[in-house]
C-alpha cells in the first residue's frame, strides 16, 4: 500500500476527529513531509481535506459521495449477499471488477461501484468522461443462457437505467439504440458491456456491464456541456438509491433472457427509443473521436428495432438493413 493509500485510509477511520500529521507519520512509519505530500496528493483527486493549525487533518463529511454502508442499505439483504465493493476512485469500474474476478471475489450479482474514475472506457476504447459525485458502476452477470443472446444484455440494461431514472429522479429517459440514455437531447449514462472468457473452453464465463450516470457537468469541458446532461441526483442518498435500482431492474431484466421466449423489457426499449421514425445519419467503420469528421455518413430513416436489438432502417435508394451493435454509430 502506497503512503497516500495509508494516509486516506488513516483519515477514513479517524473521521470523527482531527489528526496531525505527527500522529498519521507514527502511525505509518513516514515522514510528515511524506504525510504532507500525501495529503496534496489526495487533494487533488478531489478528496475533501480539511487542514486546522495546532488540530491537524480531517476527511470532511461529504454529502454527495456514496459510502459502501450507504450503498449497501440501499441494495438491501439480497442484492448485498452477491459482493458490494465500493471505492471512493478507481481506475474503471469494469476494470477492477475484472481484477476482482480474477481474485476470486465476483459471482453473479455483483456491484462495484465508485464515485469517480480515473480511466474510464467507452464503446470503442474512447474514454468516458468520469469526474467525482458521478455514480459508476459495474454489475456482473453470469449467463447461463445461448450467447447468442447476450447482445441483449445492453439492451436490457439500457431499459433499466431508464426505469431507474423515471423511478427515482423522476424525469423521462429516453434510449438512443443501442446504449446510451438521453433526457431530452443531452446524453445523462453511457453503458459498456464487456465479455471475460474461459480461455481453455472458449465459452464467456462472464458479462461484466459497466453503467456510468452524470449527476453532475460541473467538471466536464466545455464541449461535453453541450450534448451531455444530468440526472436530478445530487446527494449521496439519491444515488445510493439510483445505484440500487438500476441494479436491481438490470438483474431481473436479464432473468427475462434466461427464461427464453421474447423478453418483456424488448417492448419497453422499443417505446423508449428516441430514434424509431426519426432521420438518422449512419456512420460505419471504427472511428478515434468524431464520426461526422472521420467517416463518410449514409442518411436513412429508423423503422424500428427487431427482437434481437438490430435497428432496423431504410436508406434513400430504398434498401433496407438491420444494424447490430459495433458495426455504426450514429449521430441524429
Amino acid at each position: 500500500m502506497t503512503v497516500k493509500d495509508e494516509v486516506l485510509k488513516t483519515l477514513k477511520n479517524n473521521r470523527s476527529r482531527h489528526i496531525s500529521g505527527e500522529e498519521i507519520s507514527e502511525k505509518i512509519g513516514v515522514s510528515r513531509a511524506a504525510v504532507w505530500k500525501a495529503v496534496k496528493a489526495l487533494r487533488e483527486e478531489g478528496y475533501n481535506i480539511e487542514a486546522v493549525t495546532n488540530k491537524g487533518y480531517a476527511m470532511a463529511e461529504s454529502g454527495q459521495l456514496v459510502s459502501e454502508e450507504l450503498l449497501c442499505r440501499a441494495l438491501g439483504p439480497k442484492l448485498k449477499r452477491n459482493g458490494v465493493f465500493c471505492y471512493d476512485s478507481t481506475d474503471s469500474t469494469n476494470l477492477q471488477a475484472k481484477r476482482l474476478m480474477l481474485e476470486g471475489e465476483i459471482r453473479h450479482g455483483s456491484v462495484v461501484f465508485a464515485n469517480r474514475q480515473t480511466a474510464g472506457r467507452g464503446r470503442l476504447g474512447r474514454s468516458f468522461n468520469s469526474p467525482e459525485q458521478g455514480i459508476y458502476v459495474s454489475i456482473v452477470v453470469k449467463p447461463d443462457f445461448d450467447m447468442s443472446k447476450s447482445v441483449l444484455v445492453t439492451v436490457a440494461a439500457a431499459v433499466a437505467v431508464a426505469d431507474a431514472i423515471e423511478a427515482v429522479c423522476g424525469q423521462d429517459a429516453g434510449i438512443k439504440w443501442v446504449n446510451d440514455i438521453y433526457i431530452g437531447d443531452l446524453k445523462v449514462c453511457g453503458i459498456l458491456t464487456e465479455a471475460e472468457t474461459d480461455f481453455e473452453t472458449g465459452i464467456i464465463d462472464s458479462l461484466i456491464i459497466g453503467i456510468g450516470v452524470n449527476t453532475s457537468t460541473a467538471g466536464f469541458p466545455a464541449e461535453l456541456k453541450k450534448i451531455a446532461g444530468c440526472v436530478n441526483a445530487e446527494d449521496a442518498r439519491t444515488k445510493a438509491d439510483l445505484t440500487a435500482r438500476i441494479t436491481e431492474n438490470t438483474l431481473a431484466n436479464v432473468a427475462e433472457i434466461s427464461e427464453g421466449g421474447q423478453p418483456g423489457f424488448m417492448a419497453r426499449y422499443r417505446s423508449k427509443s428516441i430514434l424509431i421514425g426519426r432521420e438518422i445519419m449512419v456512420y460505419k467503420g471504427i472511428y478515434r473521436e468524431d464520426p461526422t469528421s472521420e467517416l463518410g455518413g449514409i442518411p436513412a430513416r429508423v423503422e424500428g428495432i427487431d427482437d434481437e436489438g438490430g435497428l432496423m432502417v431504410a436508406y434513400e435508394d430504398g434498401k433496407r438493413e438491420t444494424l447490430t451493435s459495433g458495426e455504426v454509430s450514429i449521430r441524429l
